[in-house]
């Protein structure tokens, strides 16, 4: 059982990097909001756990997710390979994770930090925009919607998350370089730490991810 990682800040396109990779290798692709969702409407006792602490609007503490990770993992088969989409994001996970996997044979392969300049991911989530009534997911530069402020599949009013205001943001980038440092630096010391451009195109950057795939 072997995994690889996938790093990056928010805006950092850590999605569409691993829908890619997905279709390109067949490896499975794991993230850690999936496995909550998942768990809790199968029900799972550690699903109703953590479904406690989201309907109170809280963070699902560490011990809770790496459970639900594992139950998922305890799934597998000793020969499948993941793909973790923004997980682990704290270096407490990390350890986990790889005592986690060591338990079940397998181990962490690579981990790829997903690299895309300030100004770029400023301008990525600060000009998303989503559709109050069909949930549809705009861009005011990259995917404008032809009329503005107007849904182009149901005509539904566009509107602007508070997640994703230029304060915010920036704030929320604060937050994960304070959070991830260390996280890098326990990868790059043991030698699976790949920096990928991010910032350029997300067919660029998935090539680039390819290319350097071991």
């Amino acid at each position: 059982m072997q995994a690889i990682i996938l790093l990056g800040a928010p805006g950092a396109g850590k999605g569409t990097l691993a829908e890619g990779v997905r279709n390109a290798t067949g490896l499975i692709h794991v993230s850690t909001g999936d496995m909550l969702r998942a768990a809790v409407k199968a029900g799972t006792p550690t699903g109703r756990e953590a479904q406690a602490y989201m309907e109170k609007g809280e963070l699902v503490p560490d011990d809770v997710i790496l459970r639900i990770v594992g139950e998922r993992l305890a799934q597998g088969k000793p020969d499948d390979r993941y793909m973790f989409d923004g997980f682990p994001r704290t270096l407490e996970q990390a350890r986990q994770l790889d005592a986690t996997l060591a338990a079940l044979g397998g181990s962490v392969r690579q981990v790829f930090l997903l690299e895309v300049p300030v100004p770029v991911i400023v301008s990525r989530l600060s000009g998303r925009r989503i559709c109050k009534t069909c949930g549809a997911v705009y861009h005011l530069t990259n995917i404008p919607p032809k009329q503005a402020g107007v849904c182009d599949q149901c005509g539904g009013p566009l509107y602007q998350r508070p997640d994703d205001s230029e304060e915010t943001v920036l704030n929320r980038l604060e937050v994960y370089q304070r959070q991830t440092a260390s996280l890098i630096e326990f990868y790059a010391q043991k030698g699976l730490l790949v920096r990928i451009n991010a910032g350029t195109t997300p067919q660029a950057a998935t090539a680039e991810l390819l290319a350097r795939l071991a």
